[in-house]
């Protein structure tokens, strides 16, 4: 291995805390287990709630009771967020139906779909933590590498089940988050209370340092762009060529979250550098991710992300160590093009003859009364489930001869207009922000509702109400929504201010600019008119707000509001 810039051969106690954190746990031990037993407070003391992450949880607190309560003298109302790993999105019926159950019993926010293309569980309290776990298993699922500095769970991007090379795509998929997670007896041990044995060297590719900080994992099928792959650390671009899967187009570095306090933070696109055979996607996957664990930055934490890596070393010095590790140098990258970043909603029919329905989820939000219906639903039709990153639902294997009787089903539980939502909330992603996010600055999902109405009567005035744009809310400016990418985004600074971000691409191939600072919805809205005014008036057949935006140079008339 090469020794340049690596932490990795210096001693722990000059690293960051939550290296040292983590060299200490035992393999992600820690104290979780005595600090569950600990009836005096909601919470999991000391460092515990750290490590918690990489088991899938999240200490919160209800942050709209957080001022009452320190009035009172009384301890926060802790709470936890369970995120669970589903590679590649994909739930059997059974499944759903688990979740529900789970989500009843146990927590207090329902269901959220989430843009990794998973499922959040919120307001879980600490002696029902392990309760849930063990119910996860029963029903085939856990939360492993959920959360920390591991691999997230792996996205496949559009339905595996519209023809053979999607399903093979999927398949991937899943190899390769298997692959990549931790293989720690830590979690058996906490959660199902199993004593598998051992805390020695159980981490052959990670290490008891992990990861510097988390790597995320994406699989593309053009001509649908919809995990946003330019924003993964790794991002593979399925190469299809009459049916058949040759292989991906690799691109390295992408990366959504940054600090406004600091100019050497930034969101970055993910660069393309190559082709490789579709049966090394995994075993590549891997080798990426391990250049990382020993490259990337251990002492300052907000520089450890894969993109600050490259960008340290250098994209030459990252091909020659590829090279190295991988025995031959890439093939080059083949044509490929994108035509969107968002989700195909409605019907759409695979090369198999079944057919398979795309249900739109505002926010990603299933509350008592959609959980409801969609169970329901399933009580009757469909086979499978599968959950996108756009936050949206979709139905699987359906006869052609059930279509009509599982549209009536749905327009008798008042789902029919999810397959047909309004244009623009279809192209709309928000993430959960407050009041349990603890990173949250403003709101976002709960936002979301009044901000499109806003948008869509702000469009509507010139003539534009029925072309979507792609419109991004988060609660900080750390990306969950994946704000960067949108040709309109605003990131949270504070109670009721936003920064906005103009001029991504429709595709998800560009990154939106800082166009102004700490705007309120008024400001926001007049800030929006004069450009959607242009829009209207001199944009060309087929153009997007973005590349319009972009083509005639209208971001640089505005000046950035610097931001405190």
């Amino acid at each position: 291995m090469s020794d340049r810039h690596s932490d990795l051969s210096q001693p722990v106690e000059t690293l960051h805390d939550s290296e040292q954190l983590k060299a200490r746990s035992r393999y992600l031990r820690g104290d979780i287990a005595k600090g569950l037993e600990d009836s005096l407070t909601g919470a999991v003391p000391g460092d515990d709630p750290l490590l918690m992450k990489f088991h899938g949880i999240y200490q919160q607190d209800d942050r709209d009771r957080r001022a009452d309560r320190r009035r009172r003298h009384l301890e926060p109302v802790y709470q936890f967020m369970v995120r669970l790993r589903i590679p590649g999105g994909l739930l059997t019926k059974q499944q759903w139906w688990g979740i529900d159950a789970l989500s009843r019993r146990y927590a207090e926010r329902g269901i959220r779909v989430t843009t990794r293309q998973t499922v959040q569980l919120h307001g879980v309290r600490k002696p029902h933590l392990r309760g849930l776990m063990q119910g996860l298993r029963k029903i085939g699922l856990d939360t492993i590498a959920a959360c920390g500095d591991d691999s997230r769970g792996v996205v496949c991007g559009a339905n595996p089940f519209l023809s053979r090379a999607h399903r093979r795509v999927a398949e991937l998929a899943r190899t390769t988050s298997d692959r990549l997670i931790p293989k720690t007896n830590a979690y058996p041990e906490i959660w199902y209370q199993e004593s598998p044995g051992g805390e020695s060297n159980e981490e052959p590719v990670y290490g008891e340092l992990y990861l510097p900080r988390k790597f995320k994992v994406g699989y593309a099928i053009p001509p649908v762009n919809d995990i946003d792959v330019y924003g993964q650390d790794l991002g593979l671009i399925a190469v299809v060529d009459n049916g058949r899967l040759l292989g991906f187009n690799v691109c390295v570095g992408g990366g959504m979250g940054q600090l406004d306090s600091r100019e050497d933070s930034y969101p970055r696109l993910a660069e393309e550098i190559g082709f490789i055979e579709a049966d090394e996607a995994p075993a590549f996957s891997e080798t990426v991710m391990s250049i990382q664990r020993d490259f990337g930055d251990r002492r300052d934490r907000h520089r450890a992300r894969f993109k600050y890596t490259l960008d340290r070393l250098g994209m030459d010095w990252f091909l020659k160590e590829l090279t190295s590790r991988r025995g031959r140098p890439l093939e080059p990258a083949r044509s490929q093009r994108f035509e969107h970043n968002g989700d195909r909603l409605g019907w759409q029919r695979g090369d198999d003859g079944l057919w398979h329905a795309t249900l739109y989820i505002e926010s990603g939000r299933v509350d008592d009364a959609l959980r409801a219906q969609i169970s329901g639903l399933l009580e009757q039709y469909g086979g499978q489930l599968r959950l996108t990153t756009n936050q949206n639902l979709q139905l699987t294997h359906l006869e052609e001869h059930e279509i009509q009787t599982v549209h009536y089903r749905l327009e008798d539980l008042g789902l029919a207009w999810r397959l047909t939502p309004d244009t623009q909330a279809a192209h709309t992603l928000s993430c959960v922000a407050l009041p349990t996010c603890g990173l949250a600055m403003a709101e976002a999902e709960r936002y979301t509702p009044r901000l499109l109405d806003l948008f869509q009567r702000l469009k509507g005035q010139y003539g534009l109400a029925d072309l979507p744009i792609s419109l991004r809310l988060t609660g900080c400016p750390n990306g969950c929504a994946r704000p960067y990418l949108g040709e309109v985004a605003l990131t949270g600074r504070a109670p009721g201010l936003y920064n906005l971000y103009l001029g991504g691409s429709f595709q998800g191939g560009r990154l939106a600019r800082l166009y102004a600072g700490n705007v309120d919805e008024a400001r926001f809205l007049e800030l929006l008119a004069p450009l959607l005014e242009s829009f209207a008036r001199d944009r060309n057949d087929g153009e997007h707000f973005g590349d319009f935006l972009i083509r005639w140079r209208l971001l640089d008339d505005q000046p950035a509001t610097p931001t405190p």
